[in-house]
């Protein structure tokens, strides 16, 4: 396929480009160490993710998916228990609550910043709510705040859902470090992705700690003995090493993610876009830089017709879904349902030249 001319949303092409060298030498030494799963890759990631998180432990899992699962799972989720969460959010939030056989439980979200409307929480709680599970979504986190009060107050857990959320903050704390467990995903999409899937489970709980690292291994705290149920997911040396040579790069990444988002922000704020907002108490890191549009399937054909393609962060809130829509029929998710039909995301990755930036802003300003 031929690159030169097309803008895409994201691709990992022009990253694996200028990084080659390493990341094939990274590769190789996984391979020749003769460890190729949990070994010192996953280790020194884990502490090193720890870390950056402000946490005191880390679990290295196979995907976001099962980290949220296993988040869960540690905590003793289990069937006809009900946890709180967004209908605007990507499959795997929900997927992950029904695998243990529990009830997703939805919440409206905010129309300005499209995160969880803390306003609505109270008044879905009953005797059977268990855990909120509140989505960073496109990069910028929850509040926190008010929803640690209302958890502390009803005695639920909270599980910070940080598929998109890695390197942002929330009133100058990292993403991960608000709720008693919070999951990362590093597909390769995310500010912090690696070559194929990878996740994370971070906590300050050794108790929870002690049971996720069980549950990623059938329940194992020895070889070939399950306590209790578990699944398999683990997360792999190669991934592990790639992740923490680019977990090194990550802040500055966000930096540059940044400074695009500002040069969108300044340059089509006289259009009939709606931009995103930053709320204040937050440091964005614009894992996809979401806009709005009345007329969205136009102005989408219309880019594409320019080679500029763009994407749907997600047209299908999960409550309209075949697969889910059974699951609970106490809908009134109004303003969901009005922002799915005109969300998309302009392409946003560190390596977005500045020529293809300002096409993209040229193209847009004259539709």
């Amino acid at each position: 396929m031929n690159y030169r001319n097309k803008i895409f949303v994201w691709q990992y092409l022009e990253s694996y480009k200028k990084d080659k060298k390493k990341i094939l030498n990274i590769v190789d030494k996984v391979f020749r160490s003769g460890q190729l799963i949990l070994g010192n890759e996953v280790k020194n990631f884990e502490n090193n993710f720890s870390k950056f998180t402000n946490n005191k432990y880390s679990v290295g899992v196979n995907s976001g998916t099962d980290a949220l699962q296993i988040a869960l799972m540690s905590i003793g989720i289990k069937k006809n228990d009900e946890v709180i969460t967004v209908s605007n959010t990507a499959v795997p939030t929900v997927s992950a609550i029904v695998s243990c056989g529990a009830k997703p439980i939805y919440v409206d979200i905010n129309e300005n910043d499209f995160l969880i409307d803390t306003s609505l929480i109270e008044e879905k709680i009953t005797n059977k709510t268990k855990a909120i599970v509140p989505v960073n979504l496109y990069g910028q986190s929850a509040n926190y705040e008010i929803i640690k009060k209302i958890a502390k107050k009803y005695k639920i857990k909270v599980i910070e859902d940080c598929a998109q959320s890695s390197g942002a903050f929330y009133k100058n704390q990292p993403s991960g470090s608000h709720g008693d467990l919070s999951a990362f995903s590093f597909y390769p999409t995310k500010n912090l992705g690696g070559y194929g899937d990878g996740g994370m489970i971070v906590t300050n709980n050794k108790k929870f700690y002690n049971k996720c690292l069980m549950l990623r291994k059938y329940g194992m705290s020895k070889l070939y003995y399950s306590n209790f149920h578990g699944i398999n997911s683990r997360l792999d040396e190669v991934q592990a090493a790639i992740l923490n040579y680019k977990l090194k790069k990550l802040n500055y990444n966000i930096k540059i993610r940044r400074n695009i988002a500002k040069i969108y922000n300044d340059n089509l704020d006289k259009t009939d876009l709606i931009l995103p907002t930053e709320n204040e108490d937050n440091y964005h890191s614009y894992y996809v830089y979401v806009v709005r549009h009345k007329k969205r399937d136009k102005i989408m054909k219309y880019l594409s017709n320019n080679n500029i393609f763009c994407n749907i962060s997600y047209p299908y809130p999960i409550h309209s879904m075949k697969g889910y829509k059974k699951l609970t029929k106490d809908f009134n998710l109004k303003v969901t349902n009005k922002v799915s039909k005109q969300i998309f995301s302009l392409p946003m990755y560190p390596e977005l030249s500045d020529k293809k930036i300002d096409k993209i802003i040229k193209v847009l300003k004259n539709f």
